[in-house]
Formats: structure tokens, C-alpha cells, sequence
């Protein structure tokens, strides 16, 4: 005394096959500790190999918190039964299981963290900044002459639409549009765009 009724749960995969494993008592605070450490251990180690219970054994290491927070609730004991308590030995992570257990848990965290990883470097790497574009090259308007969307495509595409011209005597030729200056390699210089048709006359 004092004890609390508690249940701690295993898993074991074996590829094809699996194993749940439930241990379920009245425990002092030593003995309950002993239970999930040996339980949570084992199920480290020995959880993995199958494919469901690679998403099994998750959930069984996650609700066996909840028995250790109920166990570690209990003060000390303070009468003891017929025999003494159990030894809750070292902590889950100072044991060999749980040592070998940081492997499959860093794959499980990498697996979990890749996605938004991805994710957030997909945002930083694609900024939104426009291609710059050099004279000679032709290219695709997605957007308005006023809101423009210039892409680079190959001359010889359907989809080409303008040739880029440096502009000439401070201003373009008859025809011609101006390319954003956002366009340009240095922000500043106006570059022309000349209708294809036009371009190769």
C-alpha cells in the first residue's frame, strides 16, 4: 500500500503475423514502474517488424504514458505485502532495448518531419522571384500586358509568344511592349518585347 489497478501494454510485430501483450494488476509505485519499464522496453525493440504494427506500436508506447502517469502518482510504499516490491530497474532508455529502440524512433521521425520539411523548403527555394530574362530569348505571357507572367521557352515552341530585345534609344520599337524592369538582370535595365511574328521579319 498504497496501489492503484493499472494496465500496461506490448506489441510485438512478426512480419507476417503480430502479438498483443497486456499486464494487468493492482501495483505499488516500484512494481508499476518495474511493469513499464519491461513492457515499454521490449515493445521498443520488438514492436516494429510488420507492417501494421509499425503504426501499432506507437499508440501502444503512447498509452502506456497514461499507466505511468497514474503509477508515478503513487507516493512510496509504505506497507509492504508478502514479498517485497519489484525492482523498477533502469530507466527505458538506459537499457540496451532502448538504445536500439533510437533507431526505429528516428526513422519514425524523420518519416513524420520529412513531409513539412519538404514542404518548407519547397516555399523557400521557390520565392516567387520572376527568371530573369536576356535578350535574344523568347518567352510566354501567363498574365495581362500590365500584370505580366513572362516565362523563358524555346524559340521554336507553339508557346512562344514575344522575343526579348534590349531597348534601344530609350524606347522600344513600333509594336513592341516593355518587359517589367523585374525582368531584367539588374532591376533597372527596360527590356522590349517584340511580338514572334514581328521578331522574325
Amino acid at each position: 500500500m498504497p496501489a492503484a489497478q493499472v494496465t500496461v501494454r506490448g506489441h510485438q510485430g512478426m512480419l507476417v503475423i503480430m502479438r498483443s501483450l497486456r499486464r494487468r494488476g493492482v501495483f505499488c509505485r516500484p512494481c508499476g514502474l518495474a511493469v513499464f519499464r519491461d513492457m515499454q522496453a521490449n515493445t521498443l525493440v520488438a514492436g516494429w517488424w510488420g507492417p501494421l504494427s509499425a503504426f501499432i506500436t506507437p499508440v501502444v508506447l503512447l498509452i502506456n504514458l497514461g499507466a505511468l502517469s497514474r503509477v508515478k502518482k503513487l507516493p512510496e510504499p509504505v506497507a509492504f505485502g508478502p514479498r517485497p516490491p519489484l525492482d523498477p530497474g533502469r530507466p527505458v532508455f538506459r537499457r540496451p532495448q532502448g538504445i536500439i529502440a533510437l533507431i526505429p524512433l528516428g526513422l519514425l521521425a524523420l518519416l513524420v518531419l520529412a513531409v513539412p520539411l519538404l514542404a518548407i523548403v519547397g516555399a523557400v527555394t521557390d520565392s516567387g522571384e520572376p527568371q530573369p530574362l536576356t535578350a535574344g530569348s523568347c518567352v510566354h505571357n501567363d498574365g495581362t500586358v500590365t500584370d505580366q507572367d513572362l516565362g523563358v521557352v524555346p524559340c521554336d515552341s507553339s508557346a512562344a509568344q514575344y522575343r526579348v530585345l534590349y531597348q534601344s534609344d530609350d524606347k522600344c520599337g513600333p509594336g513592341d511592349y516593355l518587359a517589367d524592369p523585374q525582368y531584367s538582370t539588374d532591376g533597372v535595365t527596360v527590356l522590349c518585347l517584340r511580338p514572334l511574328d514581328a521578331a522574325d521579319q
